[in-house]
């Protein structure tokens, strides 16, 4: 019963941290990388698709994005997609290719770039100790129903504060990472 807890609570830690290098991976750190546009959404014959069903994107040279749409009557509408979506991209559409320069970063924008990173690391860590809390609350409620003893619970508890405290510091490691990254010229 309690390995049973503990691995759900890994599992779930585990997917707070694929959830966070994905949400990294979106900061754009002046470099161009095809991530950078995944989560963008494109009208395409009324349905929302990601860009990636629509189009092919690829790495043109370090600051630039080339977006190959697969349907030629669709290069217009992913173009506005880039254009409207939160990354403050301006597309240059050259036939069926939209390519999509990466202006420099200023130091301005490094350090807001740099608050939300840390404020993605802090809803990272909510999530790893809110499935503390909840395995915490499993164990007690075995305890309750004299499934296990209290030697159990304890012990239980520290493997899973032991769990917590590695996902938290994975976190911090991918935040000052990302941070790092962000900042260098």
């Amino acid at each position: 019963m309690l390995a049973d807890i503990k691995k759900d609570a890994r599992s779930r830690m585990d997917k707070s941290i694929d959830s966070l290098r994905a949400e990294l991976a979106k900061i754009r750190t002046g470099r161009a990388h095809p991530s950078l546009l995944e989560h963008i959404n494109v009208d395409y014959y009324g349905s929302e698709v990601p860009i990636s069903q629509a189009a092919n994107v690829s790495v043109e040279d370090s600051r630039t994005l080339a977006v190959t749409a697969w349907d030629k009557g669709m290069v217009g509408k992913i173009e506005k997609a880039i254009m409207t979506s939160d990354l403050g991209l301006n597309p240059a559409t050259a036939g069926t290719v939209i390519r999509v320069p990466l202006p420099a970063l200023t130091e301005q924008r490094r350090t807001e770039l740099t608050r939300v990173v840390h404020g993605e690391g802090e809803q990272a860590k909510v999530a790893v100790r809110n499935i503390r809390r909840d395995a915490n609350h499993h164990i007690k409620e075995l305890v309750k129903n004299k499934d296990i003893s209290e030697d159990d619970q304890r012990r239980g508890e520290t493997e899973i504060q032991q769990l917590t405290d590695q996902h938290v510091e994975r976190v911090d490691e991918m935040v000052a990472e990302k941070e790092k990254e962000l900042m260098e010229i």
